[in-house]
This record gives structure tokens, C-alpha cells and sequence, in this order.
């Protein structure tokens, strides 16, 4: 039986990317299944609400937390096997996401390069099918190992039992929302095992990608390249939120029909569209908000940040830091903004506690 060892009143603030300061009643940090099955073995601690913490960067805190903080810890990183087709490469829900893409490079396995330097936990990635530069979690997941925190039992889900969409998975969605399959609050995911490409190709259909292959004449750029300029771009573009508190991109980039986008183009013909394979088209949800003005702007101490419209800010730092409700009401309006001029409803992408 793992010693569990519950932890009263923790302040939060250095467990979320915000830096938004709030305190958590209990929390309990979980390395393993061992750990997760002494948390269910305790009536006490079983029966209480649970919220699951990973890297804290895709969350708002918008006071102090009730339920139980679980805080996921697990370790481990190692080549698990392959197929005709793929190296199967597992990773422990608590390893850092860009710390697995850096050690599968150093493997010699690419695949994973377009989606360096996002922040956060390798568990929380498919919660969220992170995604950057043309490649979303879902494009290399093979399957992953979660515990069922009502019954103790540990469970295998495929991409497709995951229910992958954009930002989205069965993760995000109660059972009421999602029919019997919503896993919201009841599951903890452990492992996560990824399907790397035998037969690797670079996938450099952004703008930014683009630039960088004719800044530097490199047409066909190798994994460990693209790589480097991913870093590049997001280090100009993105703060460090040990620096500047953010939760990367707060909004998800919305998706309207071609007629949609043809009079957008009409109105605006410097939007910056990329147009979808089911004939949709996406928009960049931070040259909307830029073409409304909100670049650079504040309230109170949440702001937008000056190089990029699409990162919310904590401009207090860790000594007055901008609280959950601040960075809330700055982004209400922001949307009210942008649906006014562009009929576009903007969701935001962090998780609201």
C-alpha cells in the first residue's frame, strides 16, 4: 500500500502558468497506480469531489479550490514497442510535454518536432489534443492508460474511444454531455503511449514554417530543424510564463464555412484564413481579436500581450497577481468584441475552475 500523504492549504500559485494566486483545501500527489488506488482505498478521500492538476498551463483559477487537488507526478519515458508502420514510445502522465518531444529527437524519432515547446504535461495532452503547426496530438497518439476514480480500475483507450476534436476530447465532457462515455472528473491518466512515423515527412503547411524555410533556403528542413524554428517562433511570439504568467493561447481559432470567410475577405482582406480539408475554413482567432484593437490593452492586472493578441497576461506578477475574475472579465470582453464585428463567437481554451 503507497503512504499517502495528503497536503492541506497549498497555495497554488506556483502550480499554474497564470500565477494566478489561490490555495487548494487538500491535495495529493500522485506518482503511480499505487498511489491513485490508497487515494480510493480512503472513504474519506474517495468521496470527495476531485479536480486532476497537471502542468497547471491550460487552467484559470478563479478562487480558492474546494474539491481535492489531485497532482499528477508520474514518471517515465521508453520506447514501448513498434509496428509495421510506427515506434510506439510511452510516456508518464507527469513527464513535461516538451520534455518528451526534446528525448524522442534525441532517440532518432521524429514526429513530434511540430508541437515542441507547448507547455504542460504529457497526461493533460489529450485532454486538450494539444496541436501546433499542422500536427494535433491525435495525428501520433496510439493509446493511453487512465484509472476510473470511482471504481479503482485501470483502462486502455484508442484515438477513437478518446473522441478527439478540435481541443476537445472525452476528457472535457461529463457522462450527461457525452452519453455514457463523458470521462470529466473520472479519470486520471497515467500513460500515454504515441505512434512516431517510420516513413517521416515534414509537415510544413503554417505561414510561419513557410518563412522560415525561405528565410534560410532550406526546402526540405529535417525534424531536429523544424524543431528549432518552432522553439524560435513561439520563444518570439509567447511569453515565458516564468516570466510573464500566461496560459499560451487563450482562445481556440474558430472555424466558419467558405461563404463565412469570402465575406470576412470582403470586409477585411488581410484576414488570415487556412482553409480545411472538409471544405471549412479556420480562422487565426488572434488577428481577430488584434483587428478589434485589444493588442497590448489591460484590465486591471490581466492584459493581452503585445506581440501576440491570442495570449492572455498576468501583468501583476507574483507579488500582485491578476486574479481569475480579471482575466475572465478581460476575456468576456474580448469576445463581446470580436462577435460584434465578425459575427464570431470565440471559446476560450483553458479550463475554468
Amino acid at each position: 500500500m503507497s503512504a499517502l500523504i495528503v497536503e492541506r492549504n497549498v497555495p497554488l500559485q506556483p502550480l499554474n502558468s497564470f500565477g494566478i494566486a489561490a490555495r487548494a483545501a487538500a491535495l495529493v500527489r500522485v506518482r503511480g497506480e499505487a498511489d491513485a488506488r490508497a487515494l480510493l482505498a480512503d472513504a474519506q478521500l474517495r468521496a470527495q469531489p476531485k479536480i486532476v492538476l497537471g502542468g497547471g498551463s491550460n487552467i484559470v483559477l478563479t478562487g480558492d479550490v474546494k474539491a481535492l487537488v489531485l497532482k499528477v507526478e508520474v514518471p517515465g519515458l521508453r520506447v514501448a514497442g513498434e509496428t509495421a508502420r510506427a515506434v510506439i514510445v510511452e510516456a508518464g502522465g507527469g513527464e513535461s510535454w516538451h520534455g518528451l518531444v526534446a528525448w524522442t529527437l534525441a532517440q532518432g524519432l521524429p514526429g513530434l518536432e511540430n508541437m515542441a515547446l507547448i507547455p504542460g504535461t504529457v497526461g493533460a495532452a489529450p485532454v486538450q489534443n494539444i496541436g501546433a503547426y499542422g500536427v494535433e496530438l491525435q495525428d501520433r497518439f496510439h493509446e493511453l492508460d487512465a484509472i476510473d476514480l470511482q471504481t479503482g480500475e485501470v483502462f486502455t483507450l484508442d484515438a477513437a474511444q478518446c473522441g478527439f476534436g478540435y481541443r476537445d476530447s472525452v476528457f472535457k465532457h461529463t457522462a450527461a454531455q457525452l452519453g455514457d462515455f463523458g470521462l470529466a472528473g473520472r479519470a486520471l491518466i497515467l500513460r500515454v503511449r504515441l505512434a512516431l512515423p517510420k516513413a517521416w515527412k515534414p509537415v510544413l503547411g503554417y505561414l510561419e514554417l513557410e518563412r522560415k524555410a525561405r528565410e534560410t533556403g532550406i526546402a526540405a528542413p529535417g525534424a531536429r530543424q523544424i524543431y528549432d524554428w518552432v522553439v524560435a517562433i513561439r520563444r518570439a511570439k509567447l511569453p515565458d510564463p516564468a516570466v510573464l504568467g500566461n496560459a499560451g493561447s487563450f482562445f481556440k481559432n474558430p472555424t466558419v464555412s467558405a461563404e463565412q470567410c469570402a465575406d470576412i475577405i470582403g470586409r477585411d482582406p488581410t484576414v488570415v484564413h487556412y482553409p480545411m480539408p472538409d471544405g471549412s475554413v479556420k480562422l487565426a482567432a488572434g488577428w481577430l481579436i488584434d483587428a478589434c484593437g485589444w493588442k497590448g490593452k489591460s484590465m486591471g492586472h490581466a492584459g493581452v500581450y503585445e506581440k501576440q493578441a491570442l495570449v492572455l497576461v498576468n501583468r501583476g506578477g507574483r507579488e500582485h497577481p491578476a486574479t481569475g475574475g480579471e482575466v475572465m472579465t478581460l476575456a468576456k470582453a474580448i469576445q463581446t468584441s470580436v462577435y460584434e464585428r465578425f459575427g464570431i463567437r470565440l471559446e476560450p481554451e483553458p479550463t475554468v475552475i
